[in-house]
């Protein structure tokens, strides 16, 4: 199975919070992972591509797996920091 997702990568959990709150308001999830992920994928709005199970660790995967292909989650910790993840796809 193959998953898509776009993520805004921070490293302080009231950052990641006030993000998802402003996303939940409207504000665009492109336009705030190019202005706020620590990420490379922010140039492309947090878009991570297609990635296989396995490639991501194991609380990101996880979090993606339970998702709904369109939704957005709440602050996911990893050990690189707090990721608000958006469901963009699965196949296979």
């Amino acid at each position: 199975m193959e998953f898509r997702a776009s993520h805004i990568l921070v490293s302080d959990k009231t950052l990641a919070d006030n993000l998802y709150e402003r996303i939940k308001k409207g504000e665009s999830f492109q336009t705030l992972a190019h202005n706020y992920s620590k990420c490379p994928s922010k140039s492309k709005g947090g878009d991570l591509g297609w990635f296989k199970e396995g490639a991501m660790v194991k609380e990101f995967e996880n979090q993606v797996r339970r998702m709904g292909t369109g939704s957005i989650s709440k602050p996911v910790r990893t050990q690189f920091g707090y990721h608000i993840i958006k469901k963009t796809g699965v196949r296979g």
